[in-house]
């Protein structure tokens, strides 16, 4: 065989194929996934963005809020809330003064390695966390007004693709 699973089923993948039924509806299926991904894009970042509406309400940059949110979980070291974000930890102990300043975490000693520290929510900063979560979970009326059974399809797709 040439890298493809069965005769005239496309190529592997990774391979770029030639042409055929089997291209064109692999062409189609990309064009229908780019679109509905710069859709959602739309949806999430420009029409429906909550990120402003979270950090005013909080009074903090929405850096700060996601920090907060990932704290919620429980205590981490500094390092992994940095990996946590997808920032470096220098910019990420200037996001946890700021939260510490405010009262909304404290650092704390870490019971598995006394070198390091913890960094852990404050009631307050749990009760922030929480605003933050329920703000960010309503759906906007665009989509409560979908079908039920749109709405279905649509939760069955993402969760398809959080996997």
């Amino acid at each position: 065989m040439d890298g493809r699973t069965r005769e005239g089923d496309g190529p592997a993948e990774g391979e770029r194929g030639g042409s055929g039924p089997y291209e064109a509806g692999r062409s189609a299926a990309r064009a229908a996934a780019v679109r509905a991904w710069q859709g959602m894009n739309t949806l999430l970042m420009e029409r429906h963005n909550r990120r402003k509406t979270v950090a005013d309400a909080l009074g903090m940059s929405f850096s700060r809020v996601r920090a907060l949110r990932r704290l919620a979980a429980g205590p981490i070291p500094l390092r992994e809330l940095a990996e946590r974000m997808g920032s470096d930890p220098p910019y990420t102990t200037v996001i946890v003064d700021d939260l510490v300043r405010r009262g909304l975490a404290e650092r704390v000693a870490n019971p598995a390695d006394r070198r390091s520290k913890l960094v852990r929510l404050t009631e307050e900063g749990r009760a922030a966390a929480a605003r933050a979560t329920d703000i960010m979970s309503v759906p906007p009326d665009a989509l409560l007004d979908l079908d039920p059974e749109d709405i279905e399809a649509l939760d069955r797709i993402v969760a398809k693709l959080l996997r």
